[in-house]
This record gives structure tokens, C-alpha cells and sequence, in this order.
């Protein structure tokens, strides 16, 4: 997810651009006054839709690249990283053996790093294994710029009795992840030199069937925000005391709650699949609690995540079914 404290002056970008950024790099000091409640501008420059005719590409993931203009997806089905124009033109970004399905996304523009989870689940039949089936969690880091993976850590040896699947990452201002798994009651946290370790391990966190934790993604004012996607339940994960997290409590339904969006410190938009709805939730009291201010119909599409274009737009991503001949990017409307 985006990172409110990154700055890129540039000379490549339009003035509109920069001032995404310096907002983005800004954090929870201001936002532009013209702003509307979400914390975004109307841009009319941005299409409504990417529409991406990729068959079996079955993407999970997607961050905007805002440094290179370009969407990057992940592929359940194919193991590799996409990146995609705005005309939905499709090209390989990056790509390993180990590679069996990439998840969720993060892109860390400040360390001009692509961050991918990977898991097994049986997705990707041409690369699946009994050694892995259900037990891979590993986060994949790729140069942002050039798709080079710079770095593979194992994150299922920490546990490897378990069951696993690394599902999404988030990144602190000082450039640590983590990392949520669906299958066990784990957050891990990866520091920039690749060490790994368990940030977070609770039977709170864990599901007995289908989806655990899922999105996940990182305030300003150093907590995590993660989405419990059976229960459809948010929880607030202090960065210095992890085990000290607490429920938000919410107004409104989240059931399969997937992928999240930090727009500003205030406001979270939150897809479910289940629901094919992203909502808009707001908080005034640092994320004790919670309440809907919005909500956008994606109709029977599986929504899975949705990424920030800017300031100025967020985007959801269609996967449709996993033999799709296409997927769709679609710009958020409230």
C-alpha cells in the first residue's frame, strides 16, 4: 500500500503529479483544502477502466507504480508480476521458479522496491508441489525500476509444521514488512536486510476454515490496520507492542474483507469479495472505531484489492473467474 511518507521530486512528472506526492510524503500533516471527505481529487485525465485481455493471468494483487506510470499485477495461475499500461497493454515485470502464485502487493518507491507475497494453493499447476501445496509463505522483492528479483525469503520455515499462505504486505517508514498469513494466526515482519521473524502470533488471528487474516496495511502514526476476512473483523496492531492489538469496532459489515487502502489517516477503503463492494470507512478516534461514509458496487466480479493512483484515484481490481479471457481495472466512483 502507499506510503504517506514518500517524496520524488522529478522532472519527468507534471506539476500535478508532484503534488500527489508531497501530499502522499506529507502523512497526517495536511491534505489539499479542495480535497473531498475520501481525501481525493476528481481527475479527469485517468480512465474510468483498464480493461487487460490476458486470459489465465488470475491476478490477486495490484499497486500503481506512480514513478513508472504503470499498474503491476500479480498471477495466481502463472507465478509472475505484470506490468500494465494504460491502453491494457500486458508485459512480464518479473519472474522466478519460485514464483508459484504472487498475492498481494506492495510497492516501496522511497527503496525503488516491488514487494510480492508468495503462496501455494494449487492455483499455478505447473508449479505447484506436495513440498509446497499449502505450505508457502515467502516474500519475493524485486527492483521497482527493472523487475530484477534482488531477494527470496522463506517465511513458512519460521513455522514449518503449519499450514501457510502469505497474502498481503504492508511497509513501516523504516522500510520493514509484513506480512499477513491467511492459514495460520501470523503476521511476519521482514527488516531490510531480509531477516525474518514472527511479528504477531495469535489464535485470534486464525480461522478454522477458509480465510484468516488478509489485507493489511500500515498508519502513519505506527500501527498496522489488518482485515480478518471470514470474521470480517479490522484490527489495530501497534508497531511497538504488537501484542497489545485490539477489534475495531465497526458499524458496518466487512465480511470478506480483502485488500485495504490507507486514502489519508482517517479514511480506509476496504474491498469485499463476498460483498463485491468496496466501502469507504472513516474514523475520528485513531481507529478504536469505525463507520461506513460510502460504497461502491463492483457487481459479480470477485473483487480482490485495490490500489491509489496518486491523490487523485483508486482503483479495483476485476479478476472475474480464474479461466477469465480478461480482467478489469476500475476507477472507484462514491
Amino acid at each position: 500500500m502507499p506510503n504517506f511518507f514518500f517524496l520524488q521530486q522529478t522532472k519527468r512528472f507534471a506539476l500535478r503529479r508532484f503534488f500527489s506526492l508531497a501530499v502522499l510524503a506529507a502523512g497526517t500533516s495536511s491534505f489539499l483544502s479542495s480535497c473531498s471527505e475520501d481525501g481525493t481529487l476528481p481527475n479527469p485525465f485517468t480512465p474510468d477502466k483498464v480493461t487487460v485481455a490476458q486470459s489465465g493471468i488470475f491476478p490477486e494483487g495490484v499497486q500503481y507504480d506512480e514513478l513508472n506510470q504503470r499498474f503491476l499485477v500479480s498471477s495466481r495461475r502463472l507465478g509472475r508480476v505484470g506490468a500494465v499500461e494504460d491502453d491494457g497493454t500486458y508485459t512480464v515485470f518479473g519472474d522466478d521458479s519460485r514464483l508459484i502464485s504472487t498475492i498481494g502487493l506492495n510497492i516501496d518507491p522511497v527503496r525503488h522496491r516491488l514487494l510480492a507475497a508468495v503462496s501455494d494453493n494449487g492455483s499455478n499447476t505447473t508449479r505447484t508441489s506436495p513440498a509446497t501445496l499449502n505450505k508457502l509463505a515467502a516474500l519475493a522483492i524485486f527492483n521497482s525500476n527493472n523487475g530484477n528479483l534482488v531477494n527470496y525469503v522463506n517465511l513458512g520455515a519460521l513455522r514449518p509444521d503449519q499450514r501457510h499462505f502469505a497474502n498481503d504486505i504492508a511497509v513501516d517508514i523504516e522500510g520493514n514488512a509484513y506480512v499477513t498469513d491467511s492459514f495460520s494466526p501470523i503476521i511476519y515482519k521482514v527488516d531490510q536486510q531480509g531477516n525474518a521473524s514472527i511479528f504477531l502470533e495469535d489464535a485470534q488471528l486464525g480461522a478454522t476454515t477458509g480465510f484468516g487474516l488478509n489485507g493489511i496495511v500500515f498508519h502513519p502514526d505506527g500501527y498496522l490496520i489488518v482485515a480478518k476476512t471470514t470474521e470480517g473483523v479490522l484490527f489495530k496492531v501497534p508497531i511497538n507492542n504488537p501484542k497489545s492489538f485490539t477489534r475495531v469496532t465497526s458499524s458496518q459489515s466487512v465480511v470478506g474483507a480483502d485488500g485495504l487502502l490507507l486514502l489519508n489517516p482517517k479514511t480506509l477503503l476496504l474491498v469485499s469479495g463476498s460483498q463485491s463492494t468496496v466501502f469507504r470507512l472513516t474514523s475520528n478516534d485513531s481507529w478504536a472505531t469505525t463507520s461506513a461514509t460510502g460504497s461502491f458496487a463492483t457487481g459479480p466480479t470477485s473483487p480482490t484489492t485495490i490500489t491509489r493512483r496518486s491523490i487523485s484515484d483508486a482503483y479495483v481490481l476485476y479478476p472475474y473467474q480464474s479461466t477469465a479471457a480478461q480482467f478489469d481495472l476500475v476507477k472507484v466512483k462514491f
